[in-house]
């Protein structure tokens, strides 16, 4: 079935097996019901409907998108109409010459149509914001949260659906310097669509109406966090996703400013205050994030709230962030399901694309692009091969491919849409590898590391915006970012050993093989302040015993090499499995800060070494804390799950 709102969906789940009622026990918002989620998610547990928490009338639902054959589930009736519509967007020609096999697009193109609906359940009731479930999800939390919400805007240059943006910003509703029902904290991060909404009421000096949906169609809730380009409006995508034209309250209707989806299941409607071409804000936060740690307190707009609404039997479904893999890992991994087809249309030469889960997300793009700039070069090789010529100093070296068009295809990915936000991108020639994929990372690092020459392929781009929730740069929202490329033939084999000349200095200990080519190692506690290097990482690169041989752009194939050496506080902890070494790699490291490399030089402005490369991947003594489960707060739900225990078989 196409599900009209939220309970159409629980009801469905139910009468499969994919959801189960909790109501033998009163669970707490603050803490337990986060904990239960994380733990629920963790185990492939089912949804979990808690119809009994602690000082809220209203039923919780946790766990609803907590691994992908459910989420399929949910979207099954709409995956088709949703294939048919970026197939129309990626090859036109195919639709022009059989139109008949495209039946299903116009069904589709219908489903994007808002539908005006005078009424509906959701303005059925009024309520206040304290009296909606107040989950705070981690010890140093500054308050109770939103997780799973919509938040709506329009253009105010432009009303209307056409120019409106439906994203997901958390959305703090207690704690802090917040008024008690009258304020909440609207964390709205760089490039996100409601920035070019508040720049244009502020330029016009009027407040900016914003509305916040939970629940609902669950189709509101996917389509709040799929990265669409600006201008495309979330809520036409929706009832693609929904199978189903959505039925929206309009404005004028006399609930609120903007228009509310009839069948959600809670609208906060309120405003941001434009006047004078200045919003008040105030400081939001601590909030344990998806990159496994803190974000600290920030000031952020302050949401006025006019109205709290909500249907008969309202059901409140929320989510848990922390170090991933978590319930939005299955976001990230249907979404790339749903779009890899539009990879290339989206970004020229491009491939395929991964944002790494395990490494926080935007901290780290993988991608396979093309290499066609200079066709012909692999032939130049070999004739220079038979030749014996010399090499023509800043050519090729006779390796045939160089990267040129994967750096086009990076600049690309680093310019558009949320791969923007990206960290660190490694980027390889599809060319080199038929078989490559970002699926196998591993498989994908050591391809990187078999063809990148250090002295070249590495291109840092300094002093820019950075994910808000990334605080290893230099400031809030700035840091670095590294475009790593990799083309051509292998320049060097990866020791699954330490080579006899491998060694380190005095500073640095308990040195170990992660993987082919990649070290991990004890380096000493961090006591640098922000953007400076650490003389001691500095050292290290030239010791002799990490790279005996570190002319500018040696390449000797033959020996077995360490290519990339980590530096870290607990190399038992990193090297225990690939999630660690990701996590810890690339949330702890700012590129520009944070690289090293043996026989390092920087000409005409451009960095690079002869290797290995070395990423300073300690904790720093400017990072937010990492999120650390509550130990009592476990054994309390290992209780719960135990045999007779109220959650047994489900945590």
């Amino acid at each position: 079935m196409a599900y009209r709102n939220l309970m159409d969906c629980i009801l469905d789940l139910e009468r499969s097996g994919r959801l189960k009622r909790v109501t033998g026990m009163e669970i707490d918002p603050h803490l337990e019901l986060a904990a239960v989620q994380r733990r629920a998610c963790r185990t492939g547990a089912p949804a979990l409907l808690f119809s009994r928490v602690r000082a809220t009338k209203f039923p919780v639902l946790a766990n609803l998108f907590g691994n992908m054959e459910r989420t399929r589930h949910i979207f099954r009736h709409s995956l088709r109409s949703l294939e048919i519509l970026f197939k129309a967007k990626t090859d036109l020609p195919a639709l022009l010459k059989h139109p008949r096999h495209w039946g299903g697009l116009g069904a589709a193109l219908w489903r994007t149509v808002p539908r005006k609906a005078q009424s509906g359940p959701v303005t059925a009731f009024r309520c206040a914001l304290s009296e909606l479930p107040q989950i705070v999800s981690w010890p140093m939390d500054g308050g109770a949260y939103i997780t799973l919400p919509q938040v709506y805007s329009e253009n105010p240059a432009r009303p209307g659906f056409s120019a409106s943006n439906l994203g997901m910003y958390r959305i703090q509703i207690s704690g802090g310097a917040y008024e008690r029902d009258r304020e909440a904290g609207l964390h709205y991060q760089i490039h996100r669509g409601i920035g070019p909404h508040h720049m244009q009421a502020l330029q016009r000096g009027r407040d900016l109406p914003v509305n916040i949906f939970v629940g609902g169609p669950p189709a509101l809730t996917l389509a709040a966090v799929m990265p669409l380009p600006e201008g495309i409006p979330e809520a036409f995508l929706a009832g693609v996703l929904a199978g189903r034209p959505l039925s929206w309250i309009p404005s004028g209707a006399g609930f609120s400013a903007l228009p509310i989806p009839a069948e959600a299941d809670f609208c906060i409607c309120g405003h941001v205050a434009c006047a004078g071409g200045k919003s008040p804000l105030k400081s939001e936060g601590p909030f344990g994030d998806h990159l496994g740690y803190y974000s600290l307190a920030h000031d952020f707009p302050v949401l006025r709230v006019d109205a709290v609404y909500h249907r008969p039997g309202a059901v409140w479904p929320f989510t848990s962030v922390g170090r991933p893999p978590q319930e939005d890992t299955v976001f990230g991994e249907f979404i790339h399901e749903l779009t890899a087809g539009l990879v290339p249309f989206v970004f020229a030469g491009v491939r395929e694309v991964r944002a790494v889960d395990a490494a926080g997300v935007h901290p780290l793009l993988l991608a396979v692009g093309s290499e066609r700039y200079v066709p012909f070069a692999a032939g130049l090789a070999l004739r220079r091969g038979r030749d014996s010529g010399p090499e023509v100093e800043g050519g090729d070296g006779g390796e045939g491919r160089v990267p040129q068009e994967l750096l086009t295809c990076a600049l690309s990915l680093l310019g558009a849409t949320q791969t923007s936000l990206s960290k660190y991108l490694l980027i390889a020639a599809a060319e080199d590898n038929a078989a490559l994929s970002t699926r196998d990372i591993l498989a994908f690092l050591s391809h990187m590391l078999k063809r990148t020459d250090f002295s070249r392929d590495l291109h840092f781009i300094t002093r820019t915006t950075m994910d808000t929730l990334d605080y290893s740069g230099v400031s809030l929202n700035q840091g670095s970012k590294l475009i790593w490329a990799a083309a051509g033939r292998e320049k060097r084999c990866l020791s699954t050993e330490f080579p006899a000349h491998f060694s380190l200095s005095e500073d640095f200990s308990q040195a170990r093989i992660f993987a082919p080519g990649i070290a991990v190692c004890k380096g000493p506690q961090h006591r640098m302040g922000r953007d400076a290097q650490d003389p001691f990482l500095a050292a290290l690169a030239e010791h002799p015993g990490l790279c005996p041989e570190k002319e500018w752009g040696a390449r000797d194939a033959g020996a077995p090499q360490i290519a990339l050496l980590v530096v870290a506080d607990d190399p038992d902890f990193v090297c225990r499995d690939l999630d660690n070494f990701l996590w810890t790699a690339f949330t702890r490291s700012d590129p520009a800060t944070d690289i090293y490399g043996a026989g390092a030089f920087c000409r005409c402005k451009h960095w690079g070494c002869a290797g290995p490369l070395l990423i300073d991947a300690r904790s720093k003594s400017f990072h937010a804390p990492p999120l650390q489960e509550d130990p009592d707060l476990q054994r309390r739900i290992d209780a719960w799950g135990a045999p007779h225990g109220p959650l047994h078989g489900l945590v």
